[in-house]
Parts: C-alpha cells; structure tokens; sequence
C-alpha cells in the first residue's frame, strides 16, 4: 500500500490505494497493524468465494467491514446467509463457523478486517 500522496508523513496510507487485482484462485491479504491480541488487515476479493466445504474457525472474534464491492457470508449455524454492501459490517465471534459464498465478480470488493479477543476471553 503507498503513502499518501498529500502528505509527507510516511506513515500514512489510504485503504484504497495501489489495489494491484487479486489472482483468480487467492485473494490479496495486507496485514496493516497487528499486536497483543489484535491483527488489521485488509482484503481484496474479486468473483472469489471459500473452497467447497471449507469453513473458517478462527480462535479470534472478527470485526469486518465491506469498503468497496459485495459479498455474500454463509454461516453454519442455521445455514444463515448474510449479504454485505459497502459500509455494511459485522462481528464474527470466536470459532462462529463461516465462509465466503460469494463476492462480486466484476469489480473488486475491498474488505478491513480486525481480528482480536473479546474482553470475556482475555485475562482481568
């Protein structure tokens, strides 16, 4: 991800920037901050969906937003199946089994990311 353009501080960067296109078979994965307990990343789909019978089961709670594009989440529990726009997001809790049915196929779906423990699974 590049700098700003406008700004001299190296530091910053925006979300949508150098978007180089994911692959047909894997999606483009950036981890942009990670520390105790907690990873941000950010993820570029594009027509990508979860591998016949994969589930995700992630020890982590998981808070994602959809920046750009859309996407279709299937859960296992009831079969549920959740429909993401941009600037809709959700909170995966942990081990909530769940895969990616379905993003948009003709532009990119940008997604943030932020895996972390909930207060109820970290020490007081």
């Amino acid at each position: 991800m590049n700098s700003g353009e406008n700004s001299p501080d190296i530091r910053v960067a925006n979300l949508m920037d150098s978007l180089d296109p994911p692959t047909e078979h894997a999606e483009l994965i950036d981890i942009l901050a990670h520390g105790e307990n907690i990873r941000v990343e950010r993820i570029v789909s594009k027509g990508h969906s979860s591998a016949p019978g994969f589930w995700y089961d992630d020890p982590n709670a998981e808070w994602v937003t959809v920046l750009s594009g859309e996407a279709r989440l299937r859960f296992l529990v009831d079969d549920k199946i959740v429909h993401l726009r941009r600037g809709d997001h959700i909170t995966i809790q942990p081990h909530e089994k769940h895969r990616v049915e379905w993003t948009t196929p003709d532009e990119q779906t940008v997604w943030l990311a932020i895996y972390f423990l909930p207060l109820s699974c970290t020490k007081s």
